[in-house]
């Protein structure tokens, strides 16, 4: 499984130090890792499976944020830039195995040895690009639309997460949902 480390291979020291503020753990199904509210000082790095972080609004329904498969990190970013209390709940969708990153530590180490997190990390940092994307999507996409662009970003994940959740993070009900996948099956069905 590929680790938040090998991100810094071309660096054995760098990667060393690292090495000691990195710590693995197993999430399973349904495990919360972050509540809204709160202070979370942490990345979550996913070396295996995939997290979501969601909101609850006032009638209680979840709206589902972003989601982070392999390979990707999850956290509020909010949070560290702005210092504010979470506004995200983060859990595991499916067993998970994570790598848990502590963001200032994470900084400082980068910092002492002169690195620019940004430029290093880059394909890591596109992935932030994926919730402008989204944000932009939601304000002025129909639902066709925001579910192609979930599959031409997920592609690995419509028959790993429930679709209640994918109808969340499209911003539709569950049954729009259901119907909007019917049109497009009956739609590339038709003979051209």
């Amino acid at each position: 499984m590929i680790s938040f480390l090998n991100h810094f291979s071309y660096n054995a020291t760098l990667q060393n130090q690292l090495s000691e503020i990195v710590r693995s753990k197993s999430a399973h199904k349904g495990e919360r890792l972050q509540d809204i509210g709160t202070y979370n000082p942490n990345l979550y790095f996913v070396k295996k499976g995939c997290l979501r972080s969601y909101s609850i609004d006032e009638k209680g329904r979840e709206h589902v944020f972003t989601f982070a498969p392999e390979h990707w990190i999850i956290t509020d970013i909010a949070n560290e830039v702005e210092h504010r209390p979470t506004r995200l709940f983060i859990d595991a969708v499916e067993h998970s195995e994570l790598e848990i990153i502590p963001k200032f530590k994470l900084q400082k180490i980068l910092d002492n040895f002169g690195e620019n997190y940004e430029r290093r990390n880059r394909k890591l940092l596109q992935r932030i690009a994926v919730l402008q994307d989204r944000v932009l999507l939601l304000m002025s996409a129909s639902a066709l639309e925001r579910y192609e662009h979930f599959v031409a970003t997920y592609p690995n994940l419509l028959n790993r997460v429930p679709q209640k959740m994918i109808a969340s993070y499209l911003g539709i009900t569950p049954q729009a949902f259901s119907t909007l996948k019917k049109k497009q099956l009956q739609a590339l069905k038709k003979p051209s």
